[in-house]
Order: structure tokens, then sequence, then C-alpha cells
């Protein structure tokens, strides 16, 4: 048994829906374990819920339970307060009031720290309290720890995740078994994946609040969630999924954050984007299926690291919750100024470094444009590309069916800055030869 310092860490939770009541049960359930590791029992001894009956149906007597949230932040026997509520308006108003009456948080709330995070953490510091967030990005994966202090000694060069399970399910449905993007979201909803407004998922909304979270910690710059370049995959073709496939590719949505630098090495800005992606098969990050979460790291001592696993859930989540509630119970009565800082680095020392721009970011393509099949096709648009210093990787073309006088020519450039792509792709649609918009899907080696 462990000789207990002081009492238990009290707990109030506000909402037990899918992850309070995972929160609950692991707690319960590993009580023992958890003791051993925090030094102190930890329990949840209050549920805020509006609905009381389902709340009292999973806590029975080992909590009391209310329907309104500010009994348990004005409740002054309440050490840390659990934020599983979400969105951004009434779950910002319970944070702040609970950091303004010296609680602690945990939260999983990706999109409030996305939108108001620094608020939130400057109303933290002032107060001396911490706010802990591991389970508002991937899941039961601890990209969180990983990068704020397991990579401390690193200067992170780059993040790569999927970090939306429902959009790599999709994904995955469209490739393996050949469905439009309509079919497999309906596939994704019937199996849970997928709310009935699947919006935010698809496209790449919650995927952008995870990454502007994940680049304010590896790059120690403030949350600029409006700086995010943001694109979905309500636009991808089935076609596109197996051209692909043909030219050894995958598609993924990914968020992605990287650090730029000059000729001389020196830092001059920050990329933040989520998109469609297309990925090498050879990598890691390309293999990763169904509604499973994956973020690539690159540190200039450590290199590349990936880290996999589930992320969403009630247990993966509440897994997260609950390795907050251990570390801020271990460090209640450390001085604020010893901690970990949220965002890794110390507040005055955060970096202004400007998220660039869309037209700033350099990649490498994936071009498919629908063409007349005539001879010196090709030979126009390697022109075009070659005018706006634009070189290829690799062609492939389709071969046109009988009596067909239109054929597929998909293009793979090298790396390139996105303003030349713009440019080079309002000349090729004006070719009398090019027949559709452009296709553009970007393309990352992750090396």
């Amino acid at each position: 048994m462990v000789n207990e310092k002081s009492g238990p860490v009290r707990v109030g939770l506000l909402g037990i829906g899918t992850v309070g009541r995972g929160s609950f049960e692991v707690l319960s359930r590993n009580d023992d374990e958890i003791r051993r590791r925090a030094g102190r029992s930890i329990r949840i001894t209050k549920v805020a819920d509006l609905d009381t009956a389902r709340a009292k149906a999973v806590v029975g007597d080992a909590a009391e339970v209310v329907g309104d949230a500010r009994q348990v932040i004005d409740d002054p026997d309440i050490d840390i307060v659990i934020e599983l509520i979400g969105g951004y308006g009434i779950a910002r108003e319970m944070v702040l009031a609970a950091i303004e009456q010296g609680k602690h948080v945990v939260t999983a709330n990706k999109a409030l720290l996305a939108v108001h995070g620094t608020e939130i953490f400057q109303a933290a510091s002032r107060e001396g309290v911490t706010v802990a967030f591991e389970a508002a990005v991937a899941g039961g994966i601890p990209i969180i720890k990983a990068l704020r202090e397991g990579l401390a000694a690193n200067r992170i060069e780059a993040v790569a995740g999927i970090i939306n399970g429902t959009t790599n399910f999709i994904l995955s449905e469209m490739r393996d078994k050949g469905l439009s993007f309509d079919t497999a979201v309906a596939e994704a909803q019937r199996l849970g994946y997928a709310e009935a407004d699947p919006t935010f998922d698809v496209e790449g909304i919650d995927a952008a609040h995870k990454i502007t979270i994940l680049s304010a910690i590896a790059f120690g710059v403030p949350i600029q969630f409006d700086r995010v370049n943001v694109e979905g995959i309500s636009g991808l073709q089935s076609e596109d999924i197996r051209y692909a496939e043909q030219l050894d590719y995958r598609i993924k949505l990914l968020g992605i954050t990287r650090l730029r630098r000059d000729p001389t090495g020196v830092p001059f800005g920050i990329e933040l984007r989520v998109h469609p992606t297309l990925i090498p098969t050879r990598r890691l990050l390309a293999n990763v299926e169904g509604a499973m979460n994956a973020v690539w790291v690159e540190g200039d001592a450590v290199g590349q690291t990936m880290y996999y696993g589930k992320g969403a859930g009630a247990e993966p989540t509440a897994s997260a919750v609950i390795a907050d509630l251990i570390d801020v119970s271990r460090t209640m009565a450390t001085d604020p100024g010893s901690r970990v800082p949220p965002l890794a680095f110390q507040a005055e020392a955060m970096s202004d470094l400007p998220i660039l721009p869309a037209a700033e970011t350099e990649t490498a393509w994936y071009l498919r444009l629908q063409v007349v099949d005539q001879p010196g096709v090709l030979a126009d648009i390697t022109r075009v590309l070659a005018d706006e210093q634009i070189s290829m990787d690799a062609v492939l073309q389709r071969e046109p069916g009988e009596g067909e006088q239109r054929t597929d020519i998909i293009l793979l450039t090298h790396r390139c800055i996105e303003k030349q792509v713009d440019a080079a792709v309002s000349r090729l649609e004006a070719l009398p030869t090019v027949l559709s918009k452009a296709v553009r899907i970007r393309l990352e080696s992750l090396v």
C-alpha cells in the first residue's frame, strides 16, 4: 500500500458522455495502480451533467451528481475540474471560472484550446494553476507529452499527422473497396465513426484544431487557429485514389506544420496546413488504416519518430485524461514556475515567427489533367511547367479506350512554392487541349 502524504485529490467532472464515462470507469478500475503512481488517491467526487439520470446510472453512489456545472466549480472541496463539455461557448466560460477559483483544469477540448488557448493559458499563469490537455490531440496517443517533454532536447523541424480517425476511415474505405466519398461517409456514420453532420471532420476543421496545438508546442509560438490553411477531403475523387496507388502512393488527410529556413539555415516562418496528401506507400504513415491515428515528428537530434494508436473512443481518450490527472496531482504543491509550461516554452521566450500564407508553402504536387488525345499535348504541358520553374518527377498517362478522344495525364512534381503551381495551373487550364479544371493534391515524402 502507498503511504499517502495527504488525502485524496478531489475531482469534479463536467460532462459524462462517452469520454466522461470512460474516465470514471478507468479511474475506478485502476484505482490502486493510479494511487501507486500518483502517491495519493484520485477521486471523482462530483459530476455535472444536464442528464442527471444518465450520470447517476454511471456513478451510482460514488459521486454526487448535479445538473449545473457551476455547482462543481464553486465547490471549495474540488481540486481539479475535468472539462468534457466540448465546443467553444459554455466550456470556455466554465474553464475560465474554474481557473479564477484557483482550480486546476484537465480538458479534452481541442476546439476550445485552438480558438481560446492563449486566453486560457494566460489566465492559468496568473492564478498559478495548470491546464492539462493531453486528450485534446490524438486520443490515447501521448503526443503532447512527447513533444513537450520527451523531445525537449530537440529543435523540432516538422510534425505531420493523421489526426482525424473519421477521415482516415473514409479514405481507407474508398481505396480498399472502391467506394465513392458519399458512400464511405455513410458507412462511417453507420459504424459510429462519423457524426450525423460530418463537416468538422471531412472539411479538415477538427484536424486543423489539433495541428494548431501541436505547432504551438513544437515551435514555441502562440496558438493561431485563424492562420491554418485548411482543405478537406470532400472534393476527392475515387480515380485519384486509384492513380495514386498505381504510382505507389496513398492519399491521407494530414495535419502538417514545418519550420522553414532560408539558405543560411535561419528560420523565417512556419507552415501550418491541413489537406489531402500523397505519401509514398513505403512510409509507415501511409499504412495507418481505418480509424487509427499516427503522428510523425522530426527532431534535429532524435531524427524521425512516429506515434501510433487509437485517436478516439471512451477508454483511449480516458487514458489521456487520467494521465493528466496524475501529472497535475503530482505537481499541485509545486511552485508554478517550476512546472512544465503548457506550450513547452517559457512564456517570455515564445517566438514571433510568422505562420506562412498558403502561397508561400513548399511541397511537391500531384496534378491530373484531362486532355485531348493528340500528339504534342504533353510537350505543351511540360513547357508551361518549365516556364514556371517546376520540375517533374513522374508522368502517368491513361491509355484511352477505343473511340475515346480524351485521356488523363498525371504529373508528379518536385518540391516547389505553391504560388508557382498556382501560376502554372492557371496557364495549363487555358490551353485549348486541356478539357477540365486541374486536380491538385499535395505530395509529401516525409524524409
